[in-house]
């Protein structure tokens, strides 16, 4: 039985905690995370329901999208939702975790879910990220560049989006010398050592650093390891916001409508003229709020933005240019508890991972 923190280290291989927002509070919320595991129930939001269903399912773990504490709490009395539901979980032992804004900004998160449910093809990050990419330079002896390189591509080194295996090197000489509590692999302590070497450079995402430089350091030959990791404000092409996409076929606006209604299992959908555009093709999506990403969508070209949580002003900024379609918050964010389990079952094939059956969705429609 695995234990919490491995259910929940697999989970963060794909969505790491750093990219989440400065705003955010994913992670472990309650519960003590070296407890084996009985059972995961799945939901986007952790309540009161969903701690009792837990209870009833035998799950001493709760995996949610939405972080049931966001602010700080002062007391902790039970006068609200947020407390009863803290409350019922530490009273019954159940560990609540969230993972939420960090598995909105990877490529395989939550709006390549809805890419996928959709239907589009190539996909790819809708807005990237700056500055979550790290340029590491080491200086290697000619003999051992093989090895050091392919520690650092297994590692997590030299991916950059379709491409692994990306480096570059440079021949050069290194020059050296050790004190006398100095154990050099090549030449003699106190003596000024000048070394064939190769540069090599390598790209790797930040959430890759201690990694990458723990397998520097094991293969490298040399007793003190030169090196130099610089943030670069590159463009990461693996981590952002939105999505966008092509459908396989061209199709007219109130056939696609339609078709993503029922694909994303939705009361109903509000959206902007579609006038404006003739036949939709390329798509644009962002799971939960996704007005700030407008701009964007429509300088890629989108002929739709499918979103959520749109104000009424909000919807006159399509001026024309792109359909504008709602979609609602929870509609856009259900099916990442697919994501959970998808991964939960690829890394703990004999694991009980249950989907809950409350809906939590504070928002009904007549």
């Amino acid at each position: 039985m695995p234990t919490i923190q491995e259910i929940i280290k697999s989970i963060e291989t794909i969505a790491p905690p750093v990219y989440q927002e400065s705003y955010d509070n994913a992670g472990l919320i309650t519960g003590n995370a070296s407890a084996e595991c009985s059972g995961a129930l799945l939901a986007l939001d952790s309540t009161e329901q969903v701690i009792e269903e837990a209870i009833e399912k035998n799950c001493n773990l709760v995996i949610a999208h939405h972080p049931i504490i966001f602010k700080g709490l002062k007391s902790i009395t039970g006068k609200n939702y947020v407390e009863r539901t803290i409350i019922k979980a530490i009273k019954n032992d159940i560990a609540i975790y969230a993972c939420h804004t960090n598995m909105d900004n990877v490529a395989q998160g939550v709006n390549s879910k809805i890419c996928e449910k959709i239907g589009l093809t190539n996909q790819r990050v809708l807005l990237p990220k700056l500055s979550t990419l790290l340029h590491l330079i080491t200086f290697v002896p000619a003999e051992q560049l093989s090895e050091v390189s392919t520690a650092l591509f297994n590692a997590g080194a030299g991916n950059i989006g379709n491409y692994d295996y990306c480096s570059f090197t440079v021949e050069g000489k290194g020059s050296f010398r050790g004190n006398e509590s100095s154990n050099p692999t090549v030449g003699k302590k106190s003596n000024l050592e000048i070394e064939e070497e190769i540069r090599l450079e390598v790209i790797l995402p930040k959430h890759k650093k201690s990694a990458v430089l723990q397998a520097l350091k094991q293969t490298h030959p040399y007793e003190e390891v030169a090196y130099y990791l610089q943030e670069t404000v590159n463009q990461n092409q693996e981590i952002g916001s939105g999505m966008i996409g092509e459908l396989p076929e061209q199709t007219n606006a109130y056939d696609f409508l339609t078709s993503l209604k029922e694909k994303m299992n939705t009361a109903l959908i509000r959206y902007t003229d579609t006038d404006c555009v003739e036949k939709i093709k390329t798509v644009a999506v962002c799971g939960g709020v996704g007005s700030f990403l407008l701009p964007h969508a429509i300088a890629a070209g989108a002929d739709v933005f499918v979103t959520a949580d749109y104000k009424y002003h909000e919807f006159f900024d399509a001026d024309g240019n792109i359909i504008i379609a709602d979609i609602g918050h929870f509609e856009s964010e259900q099916f990442t508890n697919e994501i959970f389990a998808e991964v939960i079952n690829k890394n703990f094939t004999t694991f009980a991972v249950h989907f809950s059956t409350i809906n939590t969705n504070p928002i009904n429609y007549l």
